[in-house]
């Protein structure tokens, strides 16, 4: 059971690999849900996510998701977990907001920094697979799954097949050629403009006019 677990992750991860650009080390942006579970099961995350993902990791977190285990002092034992964790940066700083929101917002829409998800949270598992390109784990009888990719993401990949979208890494890739060309986002020319040269008025036009001189009588 454990080696058929492994192939299905593998292909799993695979698909991110070679659709939506995932690299080693794989990001694990994890909340506080997921370290419960862990610790309920007696799973040693930073052990077991290596072997299982076949890759090096990153384990990381975010400020607002240790801030709420802060407050809930029955998830102790979680947030001594999460705190070991690197802390990435969100837009909520001054302001924390909820695990679940921040995780979403963590995505951009794209999932650019190419995060995989890992939480208990149903609120935030069905807000990422709406979004292309993001893996999801999550815990169950004792083990770390990774999802399978969601409908979203299939039909994503499906549709760069067919021409109708472009990845995140080819957009990327487009927005710079335009960038070096000149060309903005509304598809104009940006060139820069180039400045009227000032010419030396002609040397012949300063020489003052000679007055013609006049008859006199004889």
């Amino acid at each position: 059971m454990k080696i058929r677990r492994q192939k299905q992750a593998k292909k799993n991860i695979n698909f991110y690999k070679h659709n939506f650009s995932f690299r080693e080390p794989f990001q694990i942006l994890i909340d506080g849900t997921f370290c419960q579970a862990a610790l309920k099961n007696k799973i040693q995350i930073k052990e077991q996510m290596p072997k299982y993902l076949m890759g090096e990791v990153q384990l990381c977190t975010t400020n607002c998701a240790l801030k709420e285990l802060e407050s809930l002092k029955d998830l102790y034992g979680a947030k001594l977990i999460l705190q070991r964790y690197q802390v990435r940066n969100c837009k909520h700083f001054k302001n924390p907001v909820s695990a679940s929101e921040c995780l979403l917002s963590m995505m951009e829409g794209t999932n650019p920094h190419h995060y995989i998800v890992a939480t208990q949270d149903q609120e935030v598992t069905s807000g990422l697979k709406k979004i292309p390109g993001v893996p999801l784990l999550y815990i169950i009888l004792n083990t770390i799954v990774l999802d399978k990719p969601s409908p979203c993401s299939v039909n994503h990949v499906q549709a760069v097949a067919l021409g109708e979208m472009v990845t995140p890494a080819q957009q990327q890739s487009i927005n710079s050629l335009k960038e070096v060309q000149g060309i903005g986002q509304d598809g104009e020319r940006r060139g820069k403009k180039r400045k009227r040269k000032i010419s030396n008025p002609n040397p012949l036009s300063c020489l003052k006019k000679k007055k013609k001189k006049t008859d006199t009588a004889a």
